[in-house]
């Protein structure tokens, strides 16, 4: 996947929060603040101040007008992958975003798929269908164009895998394989064995589907779930895990079945269920529009945190499981060397061009591409 794009660097927590009405509230209190107070409210940096001149994102129909003097309502607030297996919302104004990476935003859609350094020796890459805005490694798309358009792979590795696997691999295909496969270094070996090939990549394709969390619900082991099983409080504080009962306390309340291998995922050294409750309880400095949050604990966020503990403990079996996997590289970088697959021409690690976007420029002007 020879294009590849560093992170989104957001500059200010603000936009971004686990629930959509949040940042409409933090953009309302923004925008009735004058003068210091707005500026303070911000949260100003070298990328980004309430005269930064901007464009729009490429897909989202925001203002274009410097803050100093913005008004109107705030942008439809968009889901994105805010850490790992955190899903949570972002105003999609160019304007609060110190490096937005419009590049990524013109090829997000519904067929996107994005593969996301962690950082993690057994989880090198994340999946996400969502526009992924972690503080982690590069991101690498899919496809190059919108619609499912352009694998961004290097041309002639599907012909040159198909001539040597005796089948004819698909662009899906290969983000499974990738994801089953990778190595900490972010190498993948390749292979010309098709039933090694068939079994990495239906590996891939578990993990693939469990990343993307497409509206199916997984279920545990023997078809067991987790519940709630004694109310959750209205604002719960405290987190911790009973490994004898398999349940999740949050404070009073209580959650099970919760397999220790749910509680126990980590992701570069942070256990994952841990970070997901601390981005909705942490407190924010009083005063900040960080500050402005849900009064009580939403029925949205229990439902989501069900659904984690299920995905983080089917996710643990496919962990075992590549490490299990163990792949002879058959098919060489010095094979793709000969075959002229490697090195990928430069064009293949740039952005394409995707002229059908309209684009506003910086106060209402046009932007030309």
């Amino acid at each position: 996947m020879p294009w590849a794009v560093a992170p989104l660097r957001l500059g200010r927590a603000w936009p971004s929060a686990p629930d959509p009405v949040s940042p409409k509230a933090r953009w309302d209190a923004l925008l009735k603040a004058e003068g210091p107070d707005r500026e303070a409210l911000f949260e100003p940096t070298r990328a980004r101040t309430l005269r930064s001149a901007v464009g729009q994102l490429p897909g989202q129909a925001t203002g274009t007008q410097r803050l100093a003097r913005a008004e109107g309502p705030c942008a439809e607030p968009v889901r994105v992958l805010a850490a790992p297996f955190d899903e949570q919302w972002l105003i999609p104004d160019h304007r609060l975003i110190d490096s937005a990476r419009p590049e990524l935003w013109r090829v997000a859609d519904a067929r996107q798929v994005f593969a996301v350094e962690t950082g993690d020796t057994g989880l090198p890459l994340l999946a996400t269908s969502l526009l992924p805005t972690l503080r982690t490694g590069r991101v690498r798309p899919l496809y190059r164009r919108p619609g499912g358009r352009e694998p961004n792979l290097a041309p002639g590795l599907l012909d040159h895998l198909s001539d040597r696997l005796g089948v004819r691999p698909t662009a899906s295909d290969l983000p499974a394989w990738i994801l089953a496969t990778a190595r900490p270094d972010l190498t993948v070996p390749l292979t010309d064995d098709p039933g090694l090939w068939a079994s990495g990549v239906e590996l891939g394709r578990r993990a693939l589907w469990l990343m993307l969390r497409d509206g199916e619900r997984p279920k545990l082991p023997g078809g067991r779930r987790p519940y709630v099983r004694a109310p959750l409080p209205n604002r719960p504080l405290g987190l911790h895990y009973d490994r004898d009962e398999e349940a999740l306390h949050l404070e009073e309340g209580r959650i099970s079945p919760v397999p220790p291998e749910a509680w126990d995922y980590e992701v570069a050294g942070a256990r994952v269920l841990e970070s997901w409750f601390a981005a909705r309880t942490a407190p924010a400095e009083p005063g900040t529009l960080a500050a402005i949050r849900p009064a009580a604990w939403p029925q949205t966020w229990t439902s989501e945190l069900l659904e984690l503990i299920t995905v983080l403990a089917l996710l643990a079996e496919v962990r075992s499981a590549r490490a299990g996997l163990t792949v002879a590289s058959s098919v060489t970088a010095a094979d793709l060397r000969q075959a002229g697959v490697l090195p990928a021409p430069g064009a293949s690690r740039r952005p394409a061009s995707v002229l059908d976007h309209h684009e506003e420029g910086p106060d209402g002007q046009f932007a030309l591409l």
